[in-house]
């Protein structure tokens, strides 16, 4: 039986559906974040990703409706497995002094991911031709970019008690 082909198109959207799930579960996993987070500017550092994540959401309706389909998740077992993974590092370590740099850490990780599909998201939107979609989901790649580097700044603050003194 010989393999259909299918379009870069179908790959656009099935991978745009994929992060559209994925971006509901973020949304929700940032706002478990906040709370658990100890330190007062990674808590803000979720609280405006929290904000920027439903504007993501917001954007990818919009490319949606830019290739004429509604919008629609599909599990997204990567993120999936990233955030059990949080849940059970908030388990062991969410009441120690470790807990903050296991939430970097996790968040790290969603943020790589993003970075990945929204970056494979904006080439092919170019290819395909869907300029709109292309500055659309660059922006969202350029935000999740930016929130991995806070994350890394706060990171290394965190591990760094004199830079922590200078900071204040």
């Amino acid at each position: 039986m010989p393999i259909q082909e299918k379009p870069l198109s179908d790959a656009f959207y099935e991978t745009l559906k994929d992060i559209y799930f994925a971006e509901k579960q973020i949304l929700k996993a940032l706002k478990r974040s906040v709370r658990a987070a100890h330190a007062p500017d990674l808590k803000e550092a979720f609280e405006t990703h929290a904000t920027e994540t439903a504007h993501h959401v917001e954007r990818l309706n919009e490319v949606f409706g830019l290739i004429g389909k509604a919008p629609r998740s599909k599990t997204c077992e990567a993120t999936q497995g990233i955030l059990a993974e949080m849940e059970e590092d908030l388990e062991d370590f969410g009441s120690t002094e470790a807990a903050d740099a296991v939430l970097i850490g996790c968040a790290q990780c969603i943020e790589h991911y993003e970075i990945s599909r929204y970056g494979t998201l904006k080439a092919w939107a170019a290819t395909l031709g869907l300029t709109q979609a292309e500055k659309l989901l660059g922006e969202t790649l350029e935000e999740e970019k930016r929130t991995d580097a806070l994350l890394t700044e706060i990171a290394e603050r965190e591990s760094n008690p004199e830079a922590m003194l200078q900071a204040s």
